[in-house]
């Protein structure tokens, strides 16, 4: 093999890497034990949380950072306890720290499991938010739970994704480097400059 084989092979291979980063998905590990989207109402007792804002990001989800405000944003709960759908659960969505309220649905029983809550013109302003969720059991005393994310500060890409990028950049560079004799020779007198 030459040269230009090795390169164009180790290109495909990284571009290959590139593309696959999207199995990093909730910290890049299996299982729940790393989803940042859930959250605990009770010791050992999960709700999943996703938000989508599906006219300007058809094909993604969102967690914590959503990225705009003033745009049809749909917050969905799964339930991961069968228990909750025999329940009456509250959502109320507030501006912090004002404690301003933005979105409120009344205590119902969700018997799918599945809760929607849809904000067609999204949160009102960027900034931050808090999800309260309030579980109104037919007795005893009513349990809060509380989630945070933030709004309106545009899509960012995440550190691993950064990470990510500037090590198959890096390792690019280097297969280039080594395949390349015009390239080498440059980076060579560069470094040379350097040490002197």
């Amino acid at each position: 093999m030459n040269s230009t084989q090795i390169f164009r092979k180790s290109l495909l291979a990284l571009l290959g890497l590139l593309f696959s980063a999207s199995l990093w998905a909730h910290g890049g590990a299996a299982g729940t034990d790393t989803d940042q989207c859930k959250f605990e109402l009770e010791p050992s007792h999960w709700l999943h949380y996703t938000a989508y804002q599906p006219n300007a990001f058809p094909a993604e989800d969102f967690c914590a950072n959503i990225p705009r405000a003033n745009e049809l944003t749909l917050l969905v709960f799964d339930y991961q306890d069968m228990k909750y759908r025999d329940m009456s659960v509250e959502f109320e969505v507030t501006k912090e720290p004002e404690g301003t309220r933005v979105f409120f649905l009344p205590a119902a029983k969700h018997k799918k499991g599945t809760v929607e809550l849809k904000l067609p013109n999204g949160v009102p302003e960027a900034g931050k938010y808090l999800i309260h969720i309030t579980l109104v059991p037919d007795q005893g005393e009513r349990l809060d739970a509380h989630m945070g994310f933030s709004a309106g500060g545009g899509k960012a890409v995440s550190k691993n994704n950064l990470l990510l990028y500037a090590f198959f950049a890096f390792a690019g560079l280097y297969v280039l480097y080594l395949s390349h004799a015009g390239f080498k020779s440059k980076v060579d007198e560069a470094i040379a400059k350097l040490k002197s």
